[in-house]
């Protein structure tokens, strides 16, 4: 017979699964040996798998971290209120799983499917291991759709294929996460399934994130797994793997998926924590010398897959908190050679307002190229070496009261790209919209725009997009390159729209 509390606990952890799932069974029963903080060491268990959920008295669940010849570290995934050595551990048979699938849509979970929004209990048919192995080489396709951010800075220097992994980086509050959720609320109308994972964030933040996901209507095709500072370092390890189950799920049905991880270096803290409070041997930082590959086996399950394994995409934005700009630092540096490419913020143009404060020099991506609308190809390679030769340019110039009027231009020019750049937050831009802006500073249609002018310039350039150039506009979504001629007719309207508008003057261009 079971004990009451077994009875309350087996309750909890069917809370967990859905109706049609068959009834665990006990395998092994064993004791606690001792308790360290958010771990435990259990006395052997002889069959016991790797990741299997193990049940404690009142009600705590754990899950097998460490084996060992006689003994068996776990970690507890809630409170391991009032556990103590001599308690007993059940066995379930069971590896640690998520509940996927359309019902998980807009609802709120912990990293065991467990709903937190209050809007009753997912009953999904379909459930999946928290951890596999990637998907081998030959079922992965090229990445070649773009995932368009809606961040000017992003979509035209540092593009991102759908299948790509970009790692987000930057000290804190630098505005990492404004960039994530900027570029789930471009996902709105594209058909692409968003996963926000929060691991080790404050409530609050969690709750302002859904809030403004709710505000703007993308909530509905996105999927919130958190794992908040309150909950165990064991429940932070595991939010990304479950996410990422999520995220498969729909990958294998044919679907586009964007996984955005918030933050990795808080999971690789929580991983330290384990792994220490379990005595296992640090190395550098004191951070356990496998640190590298609980991250690389999250990152690699990304991927474009060919059509005959799906056809769909899981796309990946980690993110990562540096220290004062050290982006050389051990977690940064690890996760940097894992990724397809890094955007980088700069805390010294953070401070000088100048937001998204994306440092275009230190921001590359490896893959997203290849997928990106012809249209900006044209495009992106003036705008940098302009760009690059302004910032360079731009230091001398402060210690020099005359410039020739060569330097003048450049420094206008630079002004200009600097200024179409910025963007203020929950307002993504159309790519339609971004290309002919871009065009038109390119022309230099924009350098002698005034700053009170600048967002009705781009909204003049938007509307003219919208109206005499749905052509062009159809041939950039088309993936065509722009003909000379369509270009030059381009040019001739938005100059003529700019100066009827009286935003710039026809001595001007």
């Amino acid at each position: 017979m079971l004990t009451e509390a077994l009875k309350d606990a087996f309750n909890l952890v069917q809370e967990t699964i859905d109706h049609q799932t068959p009834e665990m069974n006990i395998d092994e029963i064993s004791t606690v040996s001792s308790v360290s903080g958010a771990t435990a060491e259990v006395s052997r268990l002889d069959n016991v798998q790797m990741e299997e959920l193990l049940v404690f008295p009142n009600n705590v669940m754990g899950m097998t971290f460490m084996l060992s010849e006689n003994s068996v570290g776990v970690i507890f995934l809630n409170q391991p209120q009032g556990i103590k050595a001599g308690d007993r551990v059940y066995r379930t048979g069971r590896v640690v799983d998520v509940p996927v699938g359309e019902r998980l849509l807009g609802r709120v979970i912990d990293p065991l499917g467990n709903p937190l929004d209050a809007q009753g209990r997912i009953v999904t048919v379909n459930r999946r291991k928290i951890e596999r192995e990637a998907y081998p080489i030959m079922a992965r396709a090229p990445v070649s759709t773009p995932l368009q951010t809606g961040i000017k800075a992003i979509d035209s220097f540092t593009p991102i294929g759908r299948g790509q992994r970009e790692l987000i980086l930057g000290d804190r509050q630098t505005g990492k996460t404004a960039l994530a959720i900027d570029t789930i609320i471009n996902q709105k109308n594209t058909g692409v399934i968003c996963i926000y994972c929060a691991i080790a964030q404050r409530g609050t933040a969690i709750a302002r994130v859904i809030d403004n996901l709710k505000k703007y209507g993308v909530m509905k095709n996105t999927i919130v797994v958190a794992a908040s500072g309150d909950e165990t370092a064991g429940m932070q390890y595991i939010a990304p793997y479950a996410a990422t189950a999520i995220g498969e799920y729909f990958m294998e049905k044919g679907r586009d998926v964007l996984v955005i991880y918030d933050d990795l270096t808080s999971h690789a803290r929580a991983y330290r924590e384990l792994s220490l409070l379990l005595r296992r041997p640090p190395g550098r930082e004191a951070f356990p010398g496998d640190i590298f590959y609980i991250h690389s086996r999250l990152l690699e399950r990304s991927t474009h897959l060919r059509p005959e394994y799906g056809g769909g995409s899981l796309t990946a934005l980690p993110i990562v908190e540096t220290e004062a700009q050290n982006i050389s630092a051990y977690i940064p540096t690890n996760i940097i050679s894992i990724t397809d490419g890094q955007i980088y913020l700069s805390s010294p143009m953070f401070q000088k307002g100048l937001l998204p404060a994306i440092d275009t020099g230190r921001s590359v991506s490896r893959v997203g190229g290849d997928a990106q609308l012809p249209a900006y190809s044209s495009l992106v390679g003036p705008l940098k070496l302009a760009f690059s030769q302004f910032e360079e340019l731009e230091s001398f110039a402060k210690f020099r009261s005359h410039l020739d009027a060569q330097t003048e231009k450049q420094l206008k020019r630079g002004q200009a790209i600097r200024a179409v750049m910025q963007q203020k937050q929950f307002a993504p831009v159309p790519v339609v919209e971004q290309i002919a802006v871009l065009f038109a500073t390119t022309q230099g249609l924009l350098d002698n725009v005034s700053d009170k002018l600048r967002e009705k310039a781009y909204h003049t350039i938007a509307q003219l997009m919208k109206t005499t150039h749905k052509d062009t506009a159809e041939l950039i979504l088309n993936r065509e390159k722009l003909s000379q001629e369509c270009k030059e007719k381009l040019a001739n309207d938005i100059k003529e729209a700019l100066i009827n508008e009286r935003i710039i003057s026809a001595k001007q261009v």
